[in-house]
């Protein structure tokens, strides 16, 4: 492989990630904004942490139609996880705990999920078959998500090429995870069975950056129909990334498209380095097929040690063992990610697979000084039999975890001989991730014998094409010509509000500046005094702005007429002030000038501006500042 070594996250070129060979593509998750979830009729984004009901189950692993069982499968039985649902009366029914079949999917859900699809210019299916996918961590409790492909072969633009949008499926979406420690993996259902769609991109993407822009283009696409539930887990990506002689790693649940970049480098760099140790153990001779390794209990040897974590495990009663891996001397200090290393990889199997979950869940010979004396080790080393070129891995916990763990520190060492094993990755909040699962194969999908084929008529297509938003990049070239503001563009362009804008300007010639700085700028100011700019809709901003372009309505009377709007929760043409006759304001004028003749003034030079503010607040609504200074010369 090339001699190439990762550089600071900060220091990585183009000329770099193309070096390493760096591919990248995307797997989008959006929740869909309905009253109600995909195949049944609970309510949709009913949130709760109250919980009237506990069902604890146990999955097991079933043969596909092939008679093989899913890797992921096998590996979450490994666990042997107990699994708590926390249920909600108001929010789940029997069907999200496989007690009752399902329903026919929601259709407002499929008509807002193929709008997405004609967004994204894919060929839409003209039938829809559900398919079920095996989930085995518990986070469906029927085991099995239901998932449907609706659309194909689309794409973006982006800088100079397209994005291959490879395809797009409805499916519901997952519990709430609340905890997982141990054996005991305890969710929340109240968000199980809501609908959401799935967009997969092609690997087109070339650098860490390129990644998270595109991610934000497709994200700002679907937004731009008004029909996607916004705010924390709305919205998840998972992120598929490889380099040249590595593998395709999935990392899941990516929540904010801002840590995209450090979790891309970090996995490029894994990858790359772990390329780098296969060849440092072919180079001791150690391959696939000539690894080597020993399991031995050590538990009356480490019984007095004085490393806390062992010596509390032992009066516990639990058992240590150590793992021998023949000539791994060193490598468990191997860099991996940023500030992490080989042992890493090894703890997180230990981890997410024995349940061992205590961290620290083992310690190493490589790293001596941290742990057990130097006395200990060379007892342990003589009663496993290892050598200098050795490395020794300790691990403890009942026996049961014991010998699931020494199993899978085995089989991940072997592992490096080879490379990069397929696994999904958890995003971490530092950047880098961790071990989650296998990577799950084909033999987890399976068709849903309990729903028949949903036809998608072209009557239906043209239908959903009527109110079909412009791609919200066509709209933004279109603002960049009227010269609005900047920062209002891509705000606009994926607004409620797009539309009537275009109406403000093509039909009522309102200009575009301050059309888009009320419709954009004004709710900001307003939410900062923390009130529910929520009420503001199309209608209420409709009325708004023809009370200003027919007169009754200052530009500063907008403001208040929206913040009064929102006090009342509609608009009231009440709202509005009397219009003001030329002598009307003359009298306003004449009388404020007077109140202000009575009091002393700091600095007289002043009054104007004194007179002009006190009369600007008594006619704001209805008179122009400008106007007003023209009046008071």
């Amino acid at each position: 492989m090339k001699d190439f070594l990762f550089k600071p996250f900060e220091e990585m070129t183009d000329k770099d990630y193309e070096t390493v060979g760096f591919k990248s593509g995307l797997e989008i998750h959006q929740q869909l904004f309905t009253s109600k979830k995909l195949f049944c009729r609970c309510p949709a984004g009913k949130y709760s942490e109250r919980y009237d009901a506990e069902i604890l189950r146990h999955m097991r692993p079933t043969l596909s139609e092939l008679g093989e069982y899913d890797g992921t499968a096998l590996m979450e039985f490994k666990t042997k996880k107990d699994i708590l649902y926390r249920i909600n009366r108001e929010s789940v029914c029997t069907y999200e705990m496989d007690d009752t079949p399902p329903f026919l999917i929601n259709d407002d859900a499929l008509d807002i999920a193929l709008q997405c699809g004609i967004l994204f210019d894919c060929s839409i299916v003209d039938e829809l078959h559900i398919a079920r996918k095996q989930y085995l961590d518990g986070s469906i409790p029927t085991g099995f998500q239901r998932t449907a492909i609706f659309a194909l072969d689309g794409k973006i633009p982006y800088k100079n090429r397209q994005i291959d949008i490879v395809q797009m499926s409805i499916e519901e979406d997952s519990c709430r995870e609340v905890s997982d420690a141990g054996h005991l993996r305890v969710y929340r259902t109240d968000r199980l069975g809501m609908p959401l769609i799935e967009t997969v991109t092609g690997p087109n993407m070339r650098t860490p950056f390129e990644v998270a822009e595109v991610a934000e283009i497709c994200a700002n696409l679907v937004r731009s129909t008004g029909n996607v539930r916004r705010g924390i887990g709305a919205a998840r990506e998972d992120v598929n990334v490889s380099v040249e002689g590595g593998t395709r790693i999935e990392i899941k649940g990516v929540p904010k498209i801002g840590r995209i970049p450090h979790l891309t480098y970090n996995e490029a760099m894994r990858q790359w380095n772990l390329l780098r140790l296969r060849e440092e153990l072919h180079k001791r001779g150690v391959t696939k097929e000539t690894f080597d390794s020993k399991v031995g209990d050590i538990t009356r040897i480490v019984k007095k040690a004085h490393y806390q974590p062992i010596r509390t495990a032992t009066e516990q009663g639990m058992v240590v063992k150590c793992v021998v891996l023949r000539k791994y001397a060193g490598l468990l200090r191997w860099q991996t990610q940023t500030d992490t290393y080989l042992s890493k990889e090894i703890s997180d199997r230990v981890r997410v697979i024995a349940c061992l979950t205590n961290i620290p869940n083992i310690i190493h010979s490589d790293s001596k000084g941290d742990t057990l004396t130097s006395a200990d080790w060379q007892n342990i080393k003589r009663a496993v039999g290892a050598n200098d070129d050795d490395t020794m891995v300790l691990v403890w916990g009942s026996e049961t975890d014991t010998e699931t763990a020494a199993k899978e520190i085995i089989i991940r060492a072997r592992e490096a001989t080879v490379g990069v094993p397929s696994e999904t990755r958890q995003a971490l909040r530092d950047g880098t991730n961790g071990f989650e699962r296998i990577l799950p194969g084909a033999d987890r999908m399976y068709p849903d014998t309990d729903l028949p084929p949903t036809r998608i008529t072209e009557e239906r297509l043209k239908r959903l094409r009527v109110n079909l938003p412009e791609q919200f990049w066509k709209r933004e070239k279109w603002y960049r010509e009227l010269k609005i503001p900047e920062d209002t563009i891509l705000p606009l362009s994926i607004s409620k509000f797009a539309e009537l804008f275009k109406s403000f300007v093509n039909d009522w010639k309102i200009d575009p500046t301050l059309a888009a700085v009320v419709l954009i700028q004004f709710p900001k100011r307003l939410k900062k005094k923390d009130v529910n700019i929520k009420i503001l809709d199309v209608e209420i901003m409709r009325e708004i702005l023809r009370s200003y372009k027919d007169g009754l309505l200052s530009r500063d009377g907008i403001l208040m007429a929206m913040e009064k709007s929102i006090e009342k929760g509609k608009f009231y043409p009440e709202l509005l002030p009397k219009p003001l006759t030329a002598k009307e304001l003359e009298k306003i004028i004449s009388e404020t000038n007077n109140e202000i003749s009575k009091e002393k003034l700091f600095n007289n030079e002043k009054r104007k501006e004194v007179l002009l503010g006190s009369v600007m607040n008594k006619v704001r609504m209805s008179v122009e500042g400008k106007i007003l200074a023209e009046k008071i010369h």
